[in-house]
């Protein structure tokens, strides 16, 4: 009797806890303000890529690549199987190649996330990493890109207790990352409950073959993941604490916090301008749509850029804004050529002109 009684009060003690935390978090959903419409001219969807366009990184010669088909747990997602796809942002028609994937490869459990490039500078070998979710489980796959017949040659499979909830990824090497994860625990009853609760206990982990190890921790929900041009710093967006934050690498490949800057919005993923070192963000301005989709009411897109990040003056700018009507729930935004590909977790990417 005794033992029942202590347990009804510790149940009757956590909802309590719970009850609050959620009215406190459903607080800041509900203060995300509605979207001010900020359109950039002439914007084309991208073609056949209605099923979202999770993440886009870009070689430095206008080659686009495109993780689609993501199946993410408390998100809107089709039955769409997930494809990697090229767009060369320099033809006029802007036309999506699906890239032709190797037979050995399980193509039936493919749930492609954050992805990114590393080019070998001995023989310009383009190696691309993608997170992938097979039964919602968390898992790296390294490909080697074929320009030649426009396919990928599935080299191994990255798997590490460590690795155990990855978001976004950013290579620094033929075989070596960085990676968020987004949660803290496994158990997936206790991942949901995080998303309530929002405790800062999620963190980014270095991977190589000869070590594997978590680097920095105490995020709220950690996301996106990028490098600066000179590999000197990286960057990684708190998704649910608002902000931007640099880390400088060190020889051991450990991280140092350098700073912090507010984005006034939940940034998803990053990617950074090479010539300028500018960060380029698609952001979710009310969090709450996410989560609660209403096709009547649908999430918008934002676009955020922050210039001069290392100095003690940087920039923050909105460069892109929607309701939801042209492009629901923005996560990633890639600048090339006077162009800015704008990405989606579960809905259409689109092309727009800077100028």
């Amino acid at each position: 009797m005794g033992k029942l009684v202590f347990i009804s009060i510790v149940v009757a003690v956590v909802a309590v806890l719970i009850g609050v935390r959620i009215i406190n978090i459903s607080k800041r959903y509900l203060a995300f303000r509605e979207v001010t419409l900020n359109h950039l001219p002439n914007c084309v969807a991208l073609k056949n890529l209605d099923h979202g366009t999770e993440d886009i990184t870009i070689l430095g010669h206008g080659l686009a690549f495109i993780s689609t088909g993501l199946k993410y747990p408390g998100v809107p997602s089709g039955d769409v199987p997930g494809k990697i796809y090229t767009v060369d942002l320099n033809d006029p028609l802007l036309r999506p190649v699906e890239l032709r994937m190797p037979r050995n490869f399980d193509l039936e459990s493919f749930n492609p996330h954050g992805i990114s490039i590393y080019i070998d500078p001995s023989d310009d070998a383009v190696f691309l990493f993608v997170v992938n979710h097979p039964q919602h489980k968390s898992q790296v796959e390294l490909f080697k890109y074929v320009e030649e017949n426009r396919s990928l040659i599935h080299l191994k499979t990255i798997k590490h207790e460590l690795l155990h909830s990855v978001n976004d990824i950013v290579a620094v090497g033929p075989e070596s990352f960085y990676a968020t994860n987004d949660h803290y625990f496994t158990n997936e009853i206790l991942k949901s409950l995080e998303i309530y609760l929002l405790p800062p206990w999620t963190n980014v982990v270095y991977y190589s073959p000869k070590e594997v190890k978590v680097v920095s921790d105490g995020y709220t929900f950690a996301n996106g993941i990028n490098v600066s041009p000179d590999q000197k710093y990286i960057y990684v967006a708190a998704i649910f604490d608002h902000h931007v934050h640099v880390l400088e690498r060190k020889e051991d490949n450990s991280l140092v916090p350098v700073k912090s800057v507010a984005v006034g919005s939940l940034c998803d993923n990053i990617e950074v301008e090479p010539e300028t070192g500018d960060l380029w963000m698609g952001c979710h301005p009310n969090a709450r749509k996410i989560f609660l989709f209403d096709p009547k009411d649908p999430p918008g897109s934002e676009v955020i850029r922050i210039q001069n990040i290392h100095s003690d003056h940087p920039v923050v700018t909105q460069v892109y804004a929607d309701d939801g009507q042209v492009i629901m729930g923005s996560s990633v935004a890639a600048p090339y050529g006077g162009k800015l590909l704008i990405g989606s977790v579960f809905h259409k990417g689109l092309c727009c002109d800077l100028k």
